[in-house]
């Protein structure tokens, strides 16, 4: 998807279309055409081959094939077409809400639902069910796909997340993200026997070289990435028959996409369950029902200031039941 932070104001026309100007550096030179934009343009490969197809990248003011080798001094304008109208509606599912106001909305979000709707994804997700519970109560800041979202967690993640009701609250939470002014502390499970009490991760983290759908530690500094910063504490430590692993607490300095999965992994203690960053989950079965069903990362508390009180407010919530029942197993050594 398209990191919309890459468009100023400016460059988003009236009909919905937005123009990205690209310039061939150095290390570009020599670069396929197809592969370059989806690389500085953070999009998907079939994505760019289809806009260059359909004209929507002129080298030089021309259009060019995929295959064109990039040369020193090109200019690319890369055209992207209005985003598809969201189909998204008020939907009656349940939500587990933990506070509510006339300015946000504090929601401990189960495992296994989406966040916000994308392309060919309308239903289901909890905005669907912000939108039915809310009413016409979300700012607008987020558009029409992400009203009222300030923030995310994963789809496999479970845990807290605020929503802000007004535009307001919305421009006030988002400075405090911004700033580090939110505390944001996540439980987990990890693979393998962590020795450190404590300690910090900051490794960079940007998109994968190869596979767009996931995220990598970043140490070229001609690629992309942004700054990323974890601190852990060990909980508790579990020696069972299956192997170690370590119960560990995070708290967020940054907030980048799949970030504790990401430095975890980068240690060599990847979540519990998180097929994708090499955390399996087969193991773990009861009456040959997979205990998890994703990575066992829950948002645990979240404090922030109240954007019209400035009052100082905490939230916890409590574990899901698939990671208190895996932590009772490795406890008693049934696993």
């Amino acid at each position: 998807m398209l990191d919309e932070k890459l468009f100023d104001a400016d460059e988003i026309s009236e009909g919905g279309e937005s123009t990205l100007t690209l310039l061939v550096e150095d290390a570009d030179i020599g670069e396929r055409l197809d592969k370059f934009l989806t690389a500085k343009a953070d999009i998907s490969r079939s994505l760019a081959v289809k806009l260059i197809e359909d004209g929507n990248a002129e080298v030089n003011g021309k259009v060019e094939n995929k295959n064109y080798k990039l040369r020193q001094g090109d200019e690319i304008a890369l055209t992207l077409p209005a985003p598809e109208p969201d189909e998204a509606v008020p939907e009656n599912i349940p939500l587990d809400i933990i506070y509510e106001d006339d300015d946000i909305i504090v929601i401990n979000k189960p495992s296994g639902m989406v966040v916000h709707p994308a392309p060919g994804l309308y239903s289901g997700t909890l905005v669907n069910a912000l939108l039915y519970h809310c009413k016409e109560s979300l700012s607008g800041i987020g558009g029409v796909i992400r009203p009222g979202i300030v923030h995310r967690i994963d789809k496999d993640t479970s845990g807290l997340l605020v929503v802000a009701k007004n535009d307001a609250a919305h421009i006030h939470l988002s400075e405090q993200l911004k700033t580090h002014d939110v505390s944001r502390i996540y439980h987990a499970i990890v693979l393998g026997n962590i020795k450190e009490d404590s300690g910090t991760v900051n490794k960079p983290i940007g998109r994968h070289p190869v596979d767009r759908k996931r995220m990598a530690i970043v140490t070229d500094p001609t690629r992309k990435a942004r700054e990323a910063i974890t601190h852990f504490e060990v909980i508790e430590r579990f020696a069972t028959r299956e192997g170690r692993f370590t119960y560990v607490k995070c708290k967020l300095e940054t907030g980048r996409t799949h970030q504790i999965r990401v430095h975890m992994a980068s240690l060599g203690h990847a979540l519990l369950g998180d097929a994708v960053y090499g955390g399996g989950s087969s193991k773990f079965e009861a009456n040959n029902h997979a205990l998890i069903s994703g990575q066992c990362l829950h948002a645990k508390c979240l404090e922030l200031t109240h954007p019209k009180t400035d009052e100082k407010m905490v939230f916890e919530c409590e574990l899901p039941r698939e990671m208190t029942e895996i932590l009772e197993k490795m406890r008693k050594n049934t696993i």
